[in-house]
């Protein structure tokens, strides 16, 4: 017999089940003000997590929207920041990196029972906040003539949370600790490029988008090392093994070792990225002698969160 009861059976209001219902909310909008929204009620005290509920999995997860169309990474063309065209397609990329944000932070909300309540209150915050960084980015691309949806992206990010979907551990390792603090490593160089344009209000949205996101990574360090801590495993050997079991990314420099280190990564996760790099470290920029300078011949966004 299936335990598991449907999404409306929560005699108290339910913050788990409420946040699966805005991962199912197809208008990006809609989700990103509903999420606000719940978080707010989650911490007025309003909604209760309820980790040992169950919750049966609809269909048709995630929601989203008919647009952009999706395409594979290497169908994404490349177009210099210098032009106005080619900063709307890079803030459309960054929008539609918050966006699948929004929905990762939620899933990690209602799908994992069992955990503490913190576990969900952190991921509830960060999907609020996912949903502010997504709404300053339409709101700047609204300035270029633009709506989300209007060029084409990718679903890797989703991807992942795919593959991790019956593993917290996993997911945990391999979409805050590698998706998401490649968007560390790939920021600054894209708001020097940004600011070399003169574009500095797209610029401000970026620091603010990077402060928030050493505080995700952060997050998904904390939990990946409550759950190593609690099956008595090796955090830097498992995140190995789960790197290779679900076929993670490459890391590769630069790396913003003052951003990981502020996001909890410890010296020798650190030291290890710096063998990568060919750096040592310990200016902070993740390039040997200091930061390079800013490529403007690309407006490719992070390829993490």
């Amino acid at each position: 017999m299936n335990s598991a009861v449907p999404l409306a059976s929560c005699s108290t209001r339910c913050a788990r089940t409420e946040a699966l219902e805005a991962l199912r909310e197809r208008d990006p909008l809609a989700k990103a003000a509903t999420v606000r929204a719940l978080y707010a009620t989650a911490l007025d005290g309003n909604a209760a997590y309820l980790p040992a509920t169950p919750i049966v999995e609809p269909a048709g997860l995630p929601g989203r929207p008919d647009r952009p169309a999706l395409v594979e990474p290497r169908k994404l063309g490349r177009r210099s920041m210098q032009s106005p065209q080619g900063r709307a397609v890079l803030l459309h990329a960054l929008a539609h990196i918050e966006f699948n944000a929004i929905n990762l932070a939620l899933d990690a909300v209602w799908r994992f029972g069992g955990m503490p309540a913190a576990f969900y209150a952190d991921w509830l915050k960060v999907a609020a906040e996912e949903a502010h960084h997504f709404s300053l980015l339409v709101a700047r691309l609204a300035e270029f003539g633009h709506a989300y949806g209007d060029f084409p992206a990718h679903d890797g990010l989703w991807d992942m949370c795919e593959r991790t979907r019956g593993d917290v551990l996993a997911r945990m390792a391999l979409v805050p600790r590698t998706l998401e603090a490649r968007g560390l490593d790939a920021s600054p160089p894209i708001r020097a490029r940004l600011q070399q344009a003169g574009d500095h209000a797209s610029a401000a949205i970026l620091d603010v988008i990077l402060r928030d996101e050493i505080g995700h990574v952060l997050i998904g360090n904390r939990w990946f090392r409550y759950l190593c801590d609690e099956g008595g495993l090796d955090p830097h050997t498992t995140y190995t093994q789960l790197a290779d079991q679900y076929h993670a990314p490459k890391l590769r420099g630069p790396f913003n070792f003052e951003a990981r280190r502020d996001a909890g990564f410890d010296e020798a996760e650190l030291a290890a990225l710096a063998g990568l790099d060919g750096s040592d470290g310990s200016d902070g920029s993740g390039r040997a002698g200091g930061p390079g300078r800013p490529d403007d011949s690309g407006s490719n966004p992070p390829p993490g969160v």
